[in-house]
């Protein structure tokens, strides 16, 4: 049988021999040499396909890899560029496997080509079984099994890494082992150059939430985070039991020996997965000559440790409005004191006070006037992921790492109630605007709803495939719109829980979520660095903003909403609603932005940074 590689064909199946589709007159054979047999994969930006080698007598089977422009609907003709810059990342991405392919641990690139205006690579095909299927009939690997593994894969680490590549996503599924035993190492359409350059996706988020570490799952990822992603892997393939459930976020520790089930595992090994699943990437092996040193001394004597390219960030480029519709945001106080990352800020609503919340436990509250530190509230025992104040201002909802959400009274920084449900770190807190309710979303996949008064669940919203990122109440209360990794966007109805539309626009997650203050738009921000427009009215998009080159973390509406906030990497944009003009480019942090807020009179800006700061910004 052929298949035909016209993603048109509406019979794509065709006899073996014949060179041209029968129904669309395409041809079957890429190359004059690749034909493609069965599809076995299909994602987002493409579709691989099983396929012989025509060119070789034995006919050795072979995959190829389909790619498609990347196409966004975007104000000012970005369109063509992205799908250009789509090209030029592709073919760097070929170059890339055509030298890593050197390995044999890795799928040899056979070609590149484009064919009728579709791009493609051909890579070897790796005859085997990935290691989820071999945990499934073989069962849970021993400690000789998973030093085997690390004494495979740690040179190939090293390897990689030399390269200046970080694969950021290793998991079972991507590791296949073949009828020889050796270990291959596949998917790299995840991958990404260690000096920033991403490469193009192929059917996979940026890497699996099981398996990434923290701080890939914020954005950032180093080569560390491919140690991490490892010794999860190892972790899992110890025990058979999913890694959400081998963490206690309530204790902020890895409890995966308790799963072993008559499976032994040394203390020297035990201690070296300990320090490879560190949370904390200063505490966690820096390269894979560092673990093999540790574990295997004599294979780390040849090793020499990469050569470590700090990522090049690179302004985003400003679109060239006329000056008089620029806008001129200067930094008024930069506030000082938590000891972790930022995540959440929030404005009271009399204006009066900010509220943050860290990845160092606490939640801070700050005064707007001069910038000083009011109080510190603790008693989350984890990182504090969202703060959001009650319409009155007299109550802080926040969400934690530690599955709960907790509810404090602002005048005394004393805690009101405790919200206990979610079975996984609780990401995004939202009041409905009469203040009675709260919504929430988790790593657990669930959107739940609580009544205020007395912390009960009301509802608990299924539907999503993969962690719930953010959540927002509609203004009028009848909505609740939840977006997530699973790259969609969902609006459920709020007094009966009933699912009223899935959204999947977006080519990767969808990192945050906000309805403008009138109700008329909704806006959403994704990890494919671009940022959404909807009609409320019908749910029919109506822009799609594409001027920033890295992960939207956060967006906010002005109070009158005609204005746009947001922040991706360090850079934070404000745009004009009704067209998308941007009207101002700013930065000012020494990393990461991940939270934005406009005060309530839309004179200031707040923004909260891994940097460990908040900074208020005010227009001219």
């Amino acid at each position: 049988m052929s298949y035909c590689l016209n993603p048109d064909c509406q019979k794509p199946q065709n006899p073996t021999k014949i060179k041209l589709c029968q129904t669309c007159r395409s041809p079957l054979l890429l190359k004059d040499r690749y034909r493609a047999l069965k599809p076995i994969g299909q994602g987002g930006f493409g579709r691989t396909f099983l396929a012989i080698d025509e060119d070789k007598p034995s006919k050795p089977r072979c995959v190829i890899k389909q790619f498609f422009p990347i196409e966004n609907r975007t104000i000012t003709s970005l369109g063509n560029q992205n799908s250009q810059k789509a090209s030029e990342l592709f073919e760097q991405e070929a170059k890339r496997l055509d030298e890593l392919g050197k390995s044999s641990q890795i799928p040899q690139l056979f070609a590149y080509t484009t064919q009728n205006n579709q791009q493609y690579l051909v890579q070897e095909f790796i005859d085997g079984y990935n290691l989820a299927q071999v945990i499934q009939t073989e069962g849970t690997f021993n400690d000789r099994q998973i030093r085997n593994l690390l004494n495979s894969l740690l040179p190939l680490l090293h390897f990689i890494h030399s390269h200046n590549v970080i694969h950021r996503d290793i998991k079972p599924e991507n590791i296949i082992r073949r009828q020889n035993g050796e270990l291959v190492l596949v998917d790299f359409g995840a991958a990404k150059f260690a000096t920033g350059t991403a490469l193009i996706k192929t059917g996979t988020s940026i890497g699996s939430p099981e398996y990434i570490a923290p701080e890939q799952a914020r954005g950032k990822t180093v080569l560390a985070s491919d140690l991490y992603s490892l010794g999860v892997t190892c972790i899992y393939l110890l025990t058979q039991v999913s890694p959400f459930d081998l963490f206690d976020p309530g204790e902020n520790t890895w409890i995966w020996r308790q799963y072993l089930v008559n499976n032994e595992v040394t203390d020297e090994l035990g201690r070296i997965l300990d320090k490879m699943i560190e949370n904390a990437t200063n505490r966690r092996y820096q390269s894979a000559a560092e673990v093999l040193k540790d574990f295997n001394p004599q294979a780390a004597v040849n090793l020499k440790a990469p050569q470590l390219i700090t990522k090049e960030i690179t302004q985003d480029k400003i679109v060239t409005p006329s000056q008089e519709k620029m806008q001129n945001w200067q930094c008024t106080h930069t506030l000082i004191g938590h000891k972790n990352l930022v995540y959440s800020v929030a404005f009271s609503p009399d204006e009066d006070i900010i509220a943050s919340g860290s990845d160092d436990k606490t939640i801070k509250l700050w005064q707007l006037k001069d910038g000083q530190e009011i109080c510190t509230l603790k008693g989350h025992n984890n990182s504090v992921y969202c703060v959001a104040f009650s319409p009155d201002g007299k109550n802080i909802a926040s969400s934690s790492h530690d599955k709960t959400i907790k509810l404090w009274q602002v005048n005394n920084g004393e805690e009101i109630r405790r919200f206990i449900g979610h079975t996984n770190a609780v990401y995004s807190v939202a009041f409905s605007l009469d203040g009675e309710l709260i919504a929430s979303s988790s790593w657990d996949r669930s959107v739940k709803v609580w009544r205020v008064k007395d912390g009960q669940e009301l509802r608990n919203l299924k539907g999503h495939s993969n962690l719930v990122y953010s959540v927002a109440f509609s203004p009028d209360g009848e909505l609740i719109a939840s977006s997530s990794w699973d790259k969609t966007i969902k609006i459920w109805q709020v007094k009966d829980g009933k699912l009223l539309r899935t959204i999947a626009s977006h080519k990767d997650c969808v990192r945050c979520v906000a309805f403008s203050p009138t109700g008329e738009f909704f806006a959403s921000g994704s990890h494919d660095n671009t940022i959404k427009l909807w009609w409320v009215k019908d749910w029919q998009e109506v822009l799609t903003i594409g001027g920033h080159s890295w992960y939207i973390d956060s967006i906010a509406f002005n109070p009158d909403g005609d204005l746009l906030a947001s922040s991706s990497n360090q850079v934070l944009k404000i745009w004009r609603v009704k067209d998308g003009q941007e009207v101002c480019n700013f930065n000012g942090h020494a990393n990461s932005v991940y939270a934005v807020a406009f005060s309530p009179d839309g004179k200031y800006l707040a923004s909260g940074s891994s940097d460990k700061t908040i900074k208020l910004w005010r227009c001219d």
